[in-house]
């Protein structure tokens, strides 16, 4: 017996020297700086044998075997789904049973033993304990086949409770399904698909995001920053401007809406203070912060989300400006944080839906930015707001809006459109006859102050006039629009109770009776009334000087000559001239020296009968001031042949033939006016000039006759029309 135990030694000892060769070896190959390289091995000193496993506790389940010797930051970056060979993602599930001595005896010789073990990567619900070869077979068949390969690495799809599923409603029952996904080893993302995660691996390979790039990256940021915006101080989570990645959106690219919404506040604060304000949003809060700390007394702010981690980062975020925080009307004491003197106003904290909000309580300015569409919040804001006061809805969902999801703005506007040279006007249209109808559902009417429309959201402000009358003034200004397909002239549709045969006869084109087919379509319903406040924005403009707001002031002027229609050279965008007295919608507000405010109409009361009469009368002389609705793009219905004018030019040209004309902010090279289509066609026409022909040198062109160059272009859109009975998309 001794001779034979003499004899089994030498094979066990070559057994230790050559796990130590392969471990010394593993040590060399991996480099020490970077820090993904050590989550496979660790090193150990030349003078301690390295034992096969040492004698520690089982890690958590949610973090790899390989991972024990590495240090903490390091196992918090690879889920347990990213492994490099299929060997660790089998001692992985005797690892999660705590069996450590058979993990470490585990190799594809004794995986036909009897003992049951459940899948790491699947519920007990889903895997249930099998047997070492059923459980192999399980790991490679739906689990390593359909893996990611990235670097070495491979991403398994993960069928755990990672990912939260919503849950459905399945006959009486509740059931909530995880849904299958991989772990992305760079950003830590969950996709589902194994395409998308192709796809997302890819765009991290074309940006140059490595696994060690992230790591430190990850590392840097792993604390909030802190950013500062208009004088104030936020604090952001780490992935502040992806929605999927963080609780508290911001969005540096909204700075502009911003400004504005701070410019209108501050405009309406000239006339009544104290104002209840509402940032039913917060997220951040960096906007009720900067209401706060730049109007101070003048208004009360209540910043509210439903986010619980927004929440506490919005108090954070109040302390770091030194504005106290009001929950429930009781100020929450921080200790030594703030200080008497230091503390700039109150600020109130709320976490509740936005509608029970609003339904709960009254205010005289909400400003609404939900992530996507807002329809599904404007009863509740036109429910208990104030008479004269200010509501401003923010709307990011750009793709119904400018007509690439039709589908979408008819589910949630209402609304037919189409994409035209003047989509995004028509976008602004679409959410004021919204805004519109929800307010005269409260027996309430609206006066917009002004629209905005830019390339990431459409902003629409209004003001409220409380009473039937308003309302029904309101909603007669929302109707059909007439587009012609052919030519892109537009009309609003006429009021009448008769049907009429042929509605497109309205428009001013003959392309309805020249063209075979229908050439026009309905549009709509949108607001057909004007979608600026002249005054209003003058106040305005007047607010961004006195507060230092140097990017939005651009806007604002360009603003004030489009809705005054006129050009920039003939129109003054400097403060109102009578400040003390201004006038808007029948009500007479007096601003004074000192900043008080005397509103003729008491709020809560219905006007008088000679109010009403002013009224009337002033709603008619403004529809003819009122600027011209839809604007033409000067590009779209440029000549083939011909050299367009400047723009400058052109403008004056367009002035000096007697009609209204200025620029518009929704297009860069827009032009607003009430020529008709025939008759912009025809000055542009006049004011361009030919292009050289190849033949021709500089000094032999000869410009045609501007009779003979139209006569040719008349012809050559017969030819068209006569050739072709298609639409013009």
């Amino acid at each position: 017996m001794e001779n034979m135990a003499a004899e089994e030694l030498p094979p066990q000892e070559e057994e230790e020297e050559e796990e130590e060769e392969e471990e010394e070896e593993a040590q060399v190959r991996v480099p020490t700086p970077a820090p993904d390289s050590a989550l496979d091995s660790a090193p150990t000193p030349d003078s301690a044998p390295a034992p096969a496993l040492a004698p520690a506790p089982a890690p958590a389940p949610a973090l790899s075997p390989s991972l024990a010797s590495v240090p903490e930051e390091a196992e918090s970056k690879r889920h347990i789904s990213i492994q490099r060979r299929l060997a660790d993602l089998e001692k992985l599930a005797f690892v999660t049973e705590g069996d450590i001595d058979s993990a470490s005896s585990l190799n594809s010789d004794n995986l036909d033993t009897e003992n049951s073990h459940t899948c790491p990567l699947c519920p007990k619900e889903k895997f249930r304990a099998y047997s070492n070869h059923k459980l192999r077979r399980h790991l490679q068949n739906l689990h390593w086949k359909i893996s990611v390969e990235f670097e070495g690495y491979r991403m398994c799809i993960c069928h755990l409770a990672c990912r939260p599923v919503k849950p459905t409603i399945v006959g009486e029952q509740l059931s909530s399904k995880l849904g299958a996904h991989y772990h992305c080893i760079i950003c830590s993302a969950t996709i589902t698909r194994r395409t998308d995660m192709l796809g997302h691996v890819k765009r991290h390979v074309n940006k140059g995001e490595t696994k060690s790039r992230y790591i430190a990256a990850s590392t840097a940021k792993s604390s909030n920053e802190i950013l500062k915006e208009a004088d104030t101080d936020i604090q952001v989570c780490p992935n502040y401007s992806i929605p999927q990645k963080t609780d508290s959106y911001f969005n540096p690219k909204m700075k502009l809406n911003r400004q504005i919404i701070f410019c209108t506040l501050a405009a309406l604060a000239e006339e009544r203070k104290p104002l209840e304000c509402l940032d039913a949003f917060g997220a951040t809060g960096i906007m009720g912060l900067q209401w706060a700390k730049h109007l101070g007394n003048a208004v009360k702010v209540t910043i509210n989300d439903l986010n619980e981690n927004s929440v506490s980062l919005i108090q954070k975020n109040c302390h770091l400006n030194k504005l106290k925080v009001v929950v429930d009307s009781e100020e929450k004491e921080e200790g030594d944080a703030l200080e008497e003197d230091g503390t700039l106003g109150d600020i109130q904290v709320t976490r509740m839906d936005a509608n029970v909000l609003m339904h709960l309580r009254s205010f005289d300015f909400i400003h609404l930015d939900p992530f996507g569409t807002s329809v599904n919040y404007l009863d509740s804001a036109f429910r208990n707001v104030r008479n004269l006061g200010i509501v401003s809805v923010t709307s990011t969902d750009i793709s119904s809006l400018y007509a690439k999801a039709q589908h979408v703005a008819r589910r949630h506007y209402g609304c037919n459109i189409v994409r035209t040279e003047y989509y995004k006007e028509l976008a602004a249209r679409i959410v004021v006859a919204a805004v519109a109808r929800a307010a005269a559902r409260c027996n309430k009417g609206i006066e917009v102050l002004f629209a905005v429309a830019l390339e990431h959201f459409v902003l629409v402000v209004v003001r409220v006039l409380r009473g039937p009358t308003s309302a029904d003034e309101t909603t007669k200004k929302i109707q059909y629009l007439i587009h012609c397909q052919w030519c892109e002239e537009r009309i609003f549709q006429k009021d009448g109770n008769m049907v009429e045969e042929n509605p497109y006869r309205q428009l001013p084109c003959n392309c309805h009776g020249s063209m075979p087919g229908k050439t026009a379509i309905e549009l709509g319903p949108l607001w057909s009334s004007s979608l600026f406040n002249t005054g209003f924005l003058k106040r305005m403009l007047f607010e961004s000087l006195h507060h230092g707001l140097d990017d939005i002031q651009p806007l604002i002027k360009t603003l004030i000559f489009e809705s005054e229609c006129t050009p920039q050279s003939q129109c003054s965008v400097h403060a109102p001239s009578n400040l003390n007295k201004q006038e808007e919608n029948g009500v007479f507000i007096k601003t004074t020296d000192d900043t008080t405010v005397d509103i003729y109409s008491a709020q809560g009361k219905r006007k008088s009968s000679e109010m009403t009469i002013n009224t009337a009368k002033k709603q008619k002389t403004d529809v003819s001031a009122a600027h011209p609705p839809f604007y033409y793009n000067i590009h779209r219905h440029s000549i083939k042949g011909m050299n367009m004018p400047k723009l400058k030019k052109f403008l004056c040209c367009l002035s000096q033939a007697g009609f209204r004309v200025s620029r518009t902010h929704f297009d860069p090279m827009g032009i607003r006016t009430d020529a008709p289509l025939v008759q912009f066609k025809s000055i542009l026409l006049k004011y361009s000039t030919p292009t050289y022909t190849g033949g021709q040198s500089e000094g032999s062109v000869q410009t045609a006759p501007e009779e003979t160059v139209a006569d040719g272009v008349e012809m050559s859109v017969n030819d068209k029309a006569e050739a072709s009975g298609c639409r013009r998309w």
